[in-house]
């Protein structure tokens, strides 16, 4: 590893000799000028780690020498040193940028500390910068992609809400891209440099969904054995993204309004309100105003997170965007090999299909057909059988059952799609738009089971095991 450079600036040239054996000792690799115009020039033909400045000098000055400094790297710490102490010239020094003061009569032991704390300060904020064009570069390559006339809405809305403060409603079906967007508008708002926390209200169990968004007391319940912040927190400064708002049971929703009204939590088992700061963006694939008026979610709550309502469209409502989508999946997924292309025929028949799960089944299908094409061109046979075929096909999915009720519907629509994937439940989920959670409770609520399933005494079904353990992710 190459030594860090420090730069010494001094008019006297005694200092800049004390200083650069005292430096180059402990194995920094010492740079020294008698002016501050040799330093800026010195600084801006090369690197250097940390800057050690005078501030008593003819012509240019420390002072003016660390504004010069700012302006060509922000992230240079500058160490001002000075034989004439005085508690405002180092509260000036401090205020205009300067990392510590410190004075020419100081120990050895005081200047190497000083260099260390500000090399390792350095690191930090190189540290967070790389992370921060890391998160960005990863933001990039999931930006949501569409030209259609309904896109265009969508990315105009998201221009003018964007640097808002405003709480916003995010509806669509599953799988349309409502997380993309909630993370466009972080990046696009003046909180972008802060985090983006995200979770789904539907992915939690409920009795613990409250401790994971307001936090807890240690002792508040069983397994509370430290204190946790909780979610609002993580989020100070930032974007807190609320997925599956409407899978949130009742009696939080009376805390989540709390939030919105007092900008404040309590956590489970305290007593003390916290201040928090960040936004809050919501988003559901169900129908709020009817969840409403069936007494599931409340209407006070639904007015506070519906301030901006954006929608956003399924992918059948967007067919336009099916070509454009179906090469950057393919780009996506190509692994470093060459980009595969689609043939006429493979493409009419994506266009034609109506996409249930939206824009995540289209790139399911595409990275499946990269798998299985053994050729350059992806064609008809290269897709699965219901895009092939259509609803023609053994096993469609519509229903003709005019005389049913709407329970004995979705029932059989359920049960016609279990059977369509053959009681994948989690891949079930996706087609039907909904979670897996939802899917779960709808289950149990209709009584269905897989045909020859032992309930007692029986082996696991091994997609229950993943279906249940995804049930209860946190």
């Amino acid at each position: 590893m190459a030594a860090e450079k420090i730069l010494v600036v001094d008019d006297e040239q005694s200092m800049t000799q004390f200083l650069g054996i005292v430096l180059r000792k402990e194995g920094f690799q010492v740079t020294t000028v008698n002016s501050g115009r040799d330093a800026l020039d010195k600084i801006r033909m090369e690197p250097f780690d940390v800057v050690i400045s005078d501030i008593k000098m003819p012509g240019m000055d420390g002072i003016q020498l660390l504004q010069g400094i700012k302006k060509h790297d922000s992230n240079i710490p500058v160490v001002l040193m000075t034989a004439y102490a005085s508690q405002q010239s180092a509260i000036d020094a401090v205020n205009l940028g300067a990392f510590q003061y410190l004075l020419k009569n100081a120990k050895n032991d005081e200047i190497r500390l000083a260099v260390r704390n500000a090399l390792e300060m350095r690191r930090v904020r190189n540290e967070n910068q790389f992370l921060k064009r890391e998160l960005k570069k990863g933001h990039e390559e999931k930006t949501i992609i569409g030209s259609s006339e309904e896109m265009v809405r969508v990315f105009k809305m998201v221009d003018k809400v964007a640097d808002s403060e405003a709480t916003i409603l995010i509806q669509g079906d599953s799988g349309t891209g409502k997380e993309l967007i909630a993370r466009e508008i972080h990046y696009r708002s003046r909180r972008h440099s802060g985090p983006f926390v995200s979770i789904n209200c539907g992915a939690i169990p409920r009795d613990l969904l409250e401790s994971n968004l307001f936090g807890h007391v240690k002792g508040s319940f069983t397994g509370a054995v430290k204190d946790s912040s909780g979610l609002f927190l993580v989020a100070e400064g930032g974007t807190f993204f609320l997925d599956e708002v409407g899978d949130m049971p009742l009696a939080t929703q009376v805390k989540l309004l709390r939030v919105l009204q007092e900008r404040e939590i309590i956590p489970v088992g305290g007593t003390q309100p916290i201040k928090i700061d960040c936004r809050l963006v919501a988003a559901t694939n169900a129908d709020l105003e009817r969840e409403v008026a069936e007494g599931r979610f409340r209407a006070d709550l639904f007015f506070r997170l519906n301030v901006i309502p954006l929608r956003m469209p399924a992918l059948r409502q967007r067919r336009d965007d099916i070509p454009v989508l179906v090469d950057h999946f393919l780009k996506r997924h190509a692994k470093g090999s060459s980009p595969k292309t689609v043939s006429k025929d493979a493409m009419d028949l994506l266009l034609k299909y109506d996409w249930p799960g939206n824009v995540r089944e289209l790139e399911n299908v595409m990275e499946r057909a990269l798998i299985l094409d053994e050729g350059g061109i992806i064609r008809p046979e290269d897709l699965p059988d219901k895009i092939r075929f259509g609803h023609s096909q053994k096993g469609s999915l519509v229903i003709d059952s005019p005389n049913m009720t709407l329970e004995e519907l979705e029932k059989e629509y359920i049960l016609k799609v279990l059977n369509f994937t053959r009681w994948q439940k989690k891949r079930s989920s996706e087609l039907l738009g909904i979670n897996a959670s939802t899917l779960y409770r709808k289950l149990i609520g209709y009584g269905i089971e897989k045909p020859g399933r032992e309930r007692s005494g029986g082996a696991t079904d091994p997609d229950d095991l993943l279906y249940e353990g995804d049930e209860h992710a946190a």
